[in-house]
């Protein structure tokens, strides 16, 4: 991937999305395609099709997706299995047909089985059962990473499927019960502090492990494997086996620990009560970043600091 690739990001108005795009118009790169959903329904395997041979991109990064935390998942499972499922298919196809040559396809770390070891190597991929409250998603990310390796297998592309952990930071949706844990945490906990309240309930035990990467730092790790070099990149994209990488911190804390330090980090001194009879989910789920940290990326951003920025992107789309 070079400065002046034609760069197609698909899903570029999500928290990934844009931070991809925000990070290569820094960075000087100078042919970016993009569409908003009105403009490009990607779900239209005609016009996802009629998009790519017009455009005819180089490297695609597929941040395209229907996301949503526990609630989200649970309630709505026909809209998140048929939702990525056509999107991933239209866009691999029109891909394919184009002859593109990189394409990052982004999954999620709820692939995983509920109680597979820790922390979790991507080989565990299929090795037991999955959450239910999640499934529905879970295994339409599963789908794209075998179409990844399928067109790895079957006719020599080099497509490369990246799992993150949960992210965090601008451009994320702050929903009370539909979003990820982390933005409904500081939506719930500033509320709590602005309305003066004692104490605040949240969901589950509290005990559940969950691991947070803010998402400036997937990006750089994007950018990092895109612009490998070829013998490199060629390596993770073996069609001999698959194309999957972890993205991670490599550490992370129970759900009460990191309600603690949202509210340090927000200045609430309340308490929080936890209520057990709604679901905790997957008590654990702490990624192996060993296969990443071998070619040479780690994070940078402590998770502290990241949620004070969280914050502040949150306050200014408050104003």
């Amino acid at each position: 991937m070079h400065k002046t690739s034609k760069i197609y990001i698909a899903g570029h108005t999500g928290l990934v999305g844009s931070a991809i795009l925000r990070r290569l118009e820094q960075e000087g790169y100078s042919n970016l395609t993009y569409r908003k959903r009105d403009e490009l329904n990607l779900e239209d395997a005609m016009a996802t099709m009629d998009f790519f041979k017009k455009e005819r991109p180089e490297v695609v990064f597929m941040a395209a997706a229907k996301v949503g935390g526990i609630h989200a998942n649970n309630t709505y499972p026909v809209e998140f299995i048929m939702s990525n499922l056509l999107v991933q298919a239209n866009i691999f196809r029109a891909a394919y047909e184009v002859k593109v040559p990189k394409v990052i396809f982004l999954g999620s770390s709820c692939i995983y089985p509920r109680d597979c070891p820790q922390p979790i190597k991507e080989e565990y991929l299929l090795s037991s059962t999955l959450e239910s409250t999640n499934r529905a998603y879970a295994i339409a990310k599963i789908a794209g990473i075998e179409m990844c390796w399928s067109y790895n297998r079957e006719y020599q592309t080099q497509w490369l499927s990246v799992m993150p952990t949960n992210l965090y930071g601008p451009g994320d949706h702050y929903d009370l019960k539909n979003s990820h844990v982390l933005p409904a945490l500081i939506r719930k906990i500033h509320e709590a502090k602005m309305s003066q309240l004692s104490e605040v309930v949240l969901w589950g035990s509290g005990r559940a492990r969950r691991e947070f990467l803010y998402v400036d730092d997937m990006v750089d790790a994007l950018i990092y494997l895109a612009t490998l070099s070829s013998d490199r990149f060629g390596e993770l994209v073996n069609p001999l086996k698959s194309p999957l990488i972890n993205i991670g911190s490599g550490k992370d804390l129970m759900i009460s620990e990191l309600a603690d330090t949202i509210a340090k980090v927000i200045g609430y001194q309340g308490q929080f009560i936890y209520d057990a009879s709604m679901p905790d989910g997957t008590m654990q789920k702490l990624l192996d970043i060993e296969k990443i940290s071998h070619i040479g990326w780690a994070p940078k951003v402590k998770l502290s600091e990241g949620i004070s920025m969280a914050y502040q992107d949150y306050l200014k789309r408050l104003n």
